[in-house]
């Protein structure tokens, strides 16, 4: 079994920072991507930012310049830093992560975390 903890989430006021992490656990062989997804009320859960396997990234248009994100590897946590917080980036936080739970198999199935919530406002 897998599972992905995230933390870091809270109150800031506009202009501020939060640094978000999320580690997976159990039974992993192999991590694929990695990202971060967010889901304000009354939207659509949308993609942040993610992370390959290969190091590449890609980056919603309205995270661009502010937001980062990396991951350790050795700790199989991936961190999410944001920067120039504004109000519309309130959202509840979740980690998704593509694992492959053992050497036997050649599936990767999809994880999600519980969410942090994340509140921009003064």
């Amino acid at each position: 079994q897998v599972q992905l903890v995230e933390s870091g989430g809270g109150l800031v006021q506009p202009g501020g920072s939060l640094r978000l992490s999320c580690a997976a656990s159990g039974t992993i062989f192999a991590i694929g991507a990695m990202g971060w997804y967010r889901q304000a009320p009354g939207k659509e859960r949308e993609l942040v930012a993610r992370s390959g396997s290969d190091g590449s990234t890609n980056y919603s248009d309205s995270v661009k310049g502010r937001f980062t994100i990396s991951r350790d590897n050795a700790k199989n946590t991936v961190y999410l830093q944001m920067g120039s917080l504004k109000p519309e980036d309130t959202a509840v936080y979740y980690c998704n992560a593509i694992i492959r739970e053992s050497r036997s198999t050649w599936i990767y199935n999809d994880y999600w975390g519980q969410g942090t919530q994340v509140t921009v406002s003064s």
